[in-house]
């Protein structure tokens, strides 16, 4: 049977938040603090366990990363989409003679609630603007 090889003593200071929960865990978990402490250093000490938490941390930044370019693009074509509709509509839609202009305000709430009806459909079925739109066109612009 092999000698088992002695431990080293050592003292530390823990401030008493982080000294309860080392008591709570090690009573949860039915083992002694010094145990658990001990397991707990040598995870942080371990560059094996180091180099796969960076990993972990990397792989999630690269997602949020092109979550956020994702992003930055669908509000990009959703401006220029406004952009373009509120252009297209000034430059093509005559002002109306006041008799006229006041039939048409009278009927702003029922077009509106048309418009609404609409849009709530197409985000609901699709397909979506931003699928329409190939994620391989140049940009241009300054739009990217």
């Amino acid at each position: 049977m092999p000698a088992r090889r002695k431990k080293t003593k050592i003292s530390a200071y823990l401030d008493p938040e982080v000294m309860a929960m080392l008591a709570d865990y090690a009573a949860r978990r039915d083992q002694s603090q010094s145990m658990i402490a001990e397991a707990a250093i040598a995870s942080f000490l371990s560059p094996d366990d180091a180099e796969r938490r960076e990993a972990v941390v990397a792989k999630r930044l690269d997602q949020l990363d092109r979550r956020i370019n994702r992003l930055e693009r669908d509000m990009g074509i959703a401006v220029e989409t406004l952009a373009v509709f509120v252009r297209f509509w000034l430059m093509t839609t005559p002002a109306l003679p006041e008799p006229a202009a006041e039939a048409a305000r009278a009927k702003t709430a029922e077009r509106y609630e048309a418009f609404i009806t609409a849009l709530g459909r197409r985000l609901a079925k699709g397909p979506k603007l931003r699928q329409e739109i190939s994620e391989d066109f140049p940009a241009k612009d300054g739009l990217e």
